[in-house]
């Protein structure tokens, strides 16, 4: 899995901000292949200079699928709204996405915590 993971760095605009997200919202989630999203609003700094205070996650089978999406109507639609709301003040990005439960990772520690061979 793939995602397309923004940054949304501290504005100067808050009140642009909120009553802009659900319009950017929308048309996101009407992007083409698009399977889930996530946000995140940072409450809390533990270490790094890059101050961010918001986190949103866009998740597609690909790489390729996610770049499809940010070029169909609705991702520039989406991207156009981003622009507007944020100022400029974010970072995009692309990671390749992967997850695995708790109950798993058990399954490969010995009793002692050391993992098995």
């Amino acid at each position: 899995m793939h995602k397309l993971v923004i940054l949304i760095e501290p504005l100067e605009d808050y009140e642009t901000f909120e009553e802009g997200w659900p319009q950017f919202l929308r048309a996101a989630e009407a992007m083409p292949g698009l399977k889930r999203e996530a946000t995140s609003r940072v409450v809390d700094y533990l270490y790094g200079a890059h101050p961010v205070i918001q986190i949103h996650e866009l998740f597609f089978e690909t790489q390729d699928a996610a770049h499809q999406a940010m070029s169909s109507p609705e991702g520039r639609q989406a991207g156009r709204i981003l622009q507007q709301i944020t100022g400029g003040r974010m970072v995009l990005l692309f990671a390749d996405h992967k997850e695995d439960n708790l109950e798993n990772i058990l399954k490969y520690r010995s009793k002692d915590g050391d993992e098995k061979a």
